[in-house]
């Protein structure tokens, strides 16, 4: 297949499976009573979430016994479970719009909002016991190893955000958590639900990881580089905004002088205004870690891909691959 009829095949198939993960999570929470604790997770559901890691997981286990029939319960369980961290960072943050509507504790109120992610938690363990598998402590183990490992990342990023003294190593790690955690498991867990070996669900967990690390410093390699509307956000606005991106940390350890006082500066004051933004730009540039940056996310995601060469079935082997340079193209 050609790469333009790759991204097509992959495209369709995409939309195809979107349809089902919706059809399907549009009947979790059909309890009406009490309205105050299911109505918000169907809420948070309805939204505009693009289904990438369910996605991966029926795709995972389509790599790896050549269907995705027992996978789709696991793949639901995987989606709540990240829609049950959207609605706690939203309250962390106090974000009051997600994806242009009002945010779950917005809506409804708090309390509210905590109790039904709480539900979700337990009602995405019982969507992945209820999976047609005979390895159900397998997937309990990874569903429990993500949402600790989740927490930790959010713990990670709230330190973060006050530590003057931030290194390259400190953000890996967070990222890894916080983002890159829950699409290694929900590979590793549709590797399982397909009865996958442990060296498979190596391949897959290894491929998540790289392609995590790659989409988040992609986004923060976009965030500088888009022009304004374009990415769905002002540009430069993680500058503006103080936040520590790969491209600040790495630019701090690159640069000296008034270059360096400046970069410091973003993190001194929280931020930034955004006329001075194209100055920070052009100190990127001339550092290089543009460049760099870019060949970075090249590189991982290269990685990712030659992770899963051996994986059995080939046609789902190729769509994981397909959906990652998608991905990574940012074309839908």
């Amino acid at each position: 297949m050609n790469a333009a009829l790759t991204q097509e095949l992959v495209e369709n198939k995409y939309g195809l499976y979107l349809s089902r993960i919706n059809d399907a999570l549009g009947k979790c929470f059909d309890r009406e009573s009490p309205a105050t604790l299911y109505a918000p997770a169907r809420y948070i559901l309805e939204g505009k979430g693009k289904r990438i890691r369910p996605f991966l997981t029926l795709l995972a286990a389509e790599a790896v016994c050549g269907s995705s029939e027992n996978a789709l319960n696991v793949a639901l369980a995987v989606e709540i479970l990240h829609n049950f961290t959207l609605i706690h960072d939203d309250i962390m943050d106090q974000a009051e719009l997600r994806h242009g509507r009002p945010t779950v504790h917005k809506q409804w109120n708090v309390n509210a909002a905590i109790l039904s992610g709480d539900m979700m938690i337990a009602y995405a363990y019982e969507l992945a016991l209820h999976g047609k598998s005979d390895r159900h402590g397998e997937l309990v183990h990874i569903l429990n190893d993500a949402n600790i490992t989740i927490c930790e990342g959010q713990a990670l990023d709230m330190e973060l955000e006050e530590k003057k003294d931030a290194t390259i190593a400190d953000y890996l790690d967070m990222i890894a958590k916080k983002t890159g955690r829950l699409i290694s498991a929900a590979l590793e867990a549709g590797g399982v639900a397909g009865n996958g070996t442990d060296e498979q669900l190596r391949s897959l967990v290894l491929f998540g990881e790289k392609i995590g690390r790659a989409f988040q410093i992609q986004d923060d390699y976009l965030d500088i580089m888009a022009e304004d509307g374009k990415s769905g956000k002002m540009a430069g606005g993680d500058i503006i905004n103080g936040k520590k991106t790969y491209l600040l940390l790495r630019s701090l350890e690159l640069t000296s002088g008034t270059e360096r006082d400046l970069l410091n500066s973003i993190i001194t004051n929280k931020g930034i205004s955004a006329n001075r933004v194209p100055e920070v730009k052009a100190v990127y540039e001339r550092c290089g870690v543009l460049e760099e940056t870019a060949s970075l996310i090249n590189r991982n995601t290269e990685e990712a891909l030659t992770a899963i060469d051996e994986l059995p079935y080939a046609e789902g082997r190729e769509y994981l691959k397909g959906f990652a340079n998608i991905l990574m193209k940012r074309d839908f």
